[in-house]
């Protein structure tokens, strides 16, 4: 039986050959792939529509692309990889000299083994992306090339998946989905955000969690335009990306810095003894810098493991599949779901007999700590829930000015409450 892990990985491989942008049908074809896990809703925005300060652009589709030698033989094949056409480049069909196509070739002389990721979506051209060892192969003469593309008036599409919670109040899950062949940046993202719902599905959690599977900046700015008036039920967020690699966890605050998901986050990964690394909010990134822009100023968060350009692989045909491990991704997942297991049992209790320490033994709450392990910790999670439920201090607040492990102060909080000591 394969593993969570094991699974997600199966997906990256799945979706990696797929030719993703920022429209089109490889987005689609994306999304079609993800509903067999969890079932989505798409939405269509049409070319031109206004979204916030962005207009959606026109809808990019490519069937074929190639550089062929003298011979006929494919030097640069985008049935190879997605990656080896410019993004969004405009159809061309010509032969020309080595000399002239080279100005619209890109490749990495730093890394010669390796094909960059390129783009270009508000500006029409047309390009190949190689490595430097083929560039550096190439004979001059007569090449001919062809990319049998499309810019039309068409759509961007988008997805939702939504986990219904005990309350309407939203936590948000985004990743992007409009990168070519790269696995890490962030197919893996795409896996972990998937394999997240379903088993938050298979749970009633206290949220209602919407899983957002849009493309970068103007598909995230499509969803906040869209739903600008239901923003205030985004209480919390997280944006997945990177989330495959071997690397170290990285957590991005939020803008506001003390967001409760902030905070969460820290504890999670400090409680852990995972290695990770905690980074102040910057406005350069992936979509948090959407949620958290000034006007909307959401509590989102972002976590990866290694940070984008942060590894040799960024950006180029180095990101597949083997870079990517079901180990990692493994892990990714279970600092998600420990997360939300603190965001959603993150309540703030008044106590109901504030004059003095109530008398726990008649109650029962000692005799239920007979023989436990951790009893005396146990004790003085009871201690210090009643001590600090004013009505101000929420279980987090508890947790990690007692130095206790979250978990113990939750059953020692639903202990309290049955036996009617403290009030939601």
């Amino acid at each position: 039986m394969s593993t969570p892990g094991e699974e997600m990985h199966a997906l990256v491989e799945r979706l990696y050959p797929l030719c993703r942008s920022i429209t089109g049908d490889g987005v689609r074809a994306t999304l079609d792939i993800v509903n067999e896990h969890v079932p989505l809703q798409v939405h269509e925005v049409p070319t031109g529509t206004q979204v916030l300060d962005w207009t959606v652009p026109q809808e990019w589709n490519i069937r074929d692309a190639y550089i062929a030698d003298g011979t006929g033989r494919r030097v640069v094949d985008f049935a190879a990889s997605s990656l080896h056409v410019l993004g969004y480049s405009v159809p061309v069909s010509a032969t020309m000299p080595l000399s002239e196509l080279r100005e619209h070739l890109y490749t990495l002389p730093d890394q010669p083994n390796l094909v960059p990721y390129r783009t270009s979506y508000y500006e029409p051209k047309w390009g190949f992306c190689l490595s430097q060892e083929i560039l550096d192969g190439l004979p001059d003469g007569d090449y001919e090339v062809r990319i049998d593309s499309t810019l039309a008036d068409g759509h961007l599409t988008y997805a939702e998946h939504v986990v219904p919670g005990q309350v309407s109040d939203e936590v948000i899950v985004s990743c992007h989905v409009c990168h070519p062949s790269l696995a890490n940046d962030n197919l893996a993202g795409v896996a972990v955000a998937t394999f997240l719902a379903r088993q938050l599905a298979e749970e009633t959690p206290y949220y209602t969690y919407r899983f957002i599977f849009a493309p970068g900046t103007v598909g995230a700015i499509s969803w906040l335009a869209r739903n600008a008036e239901r923003i205030e039920r985004v209480k919390h967020g997280l944006v997945l990306a990177c989330a495959g690699d071997s690397g170290q966890l990285n957590y991005k605050q939020s803008r506001r810095g003390d967001a409760e998901i902030d905070r969460v986050l820290r504890h999670v990964l400090t409680a852990s003894e995972r290695p990770h690394r905690i980074h102040e909010f910057t406005p350069y990134g992936y979509d948090e810098r959407q949620y958290c822009s000034p006007g909307f100023n959401l509590g989102v968060g972002s976590l990866s493991r290694t940070p984008y350009a942060g590894y040799p692989e960024y950006h180029t045909s180095g990101d597949n599949p083997d870079f990517v491990t079901p180990e990692a991704m493994e892990d990714t997942l279970a600092v998600c779901r420990e997360a939300f297991g603190v965001l959603d049992r993150n309540r703030s209790y008044v106590n109901l007999s504030p004059y003095g320490e109530p008398q726990l033994g008649r109650r029962g709450l000692y005799d239920s700590l007979g023989g436990r392990s951790d009893a005396k910790q146990a004790q003085m999670a009871m201690l210090w829930v009643l001590s600090l439920s004013d009505g101000e201090h929420s279980l987090l607040d508890v947790a990690e000015r007692a130095g206790l492990p979250f978990d113990t102060v939750v059953v020692a909080a639903d202990a309290l409450h049955g036996a009617g000591l403290i009030k939601a």
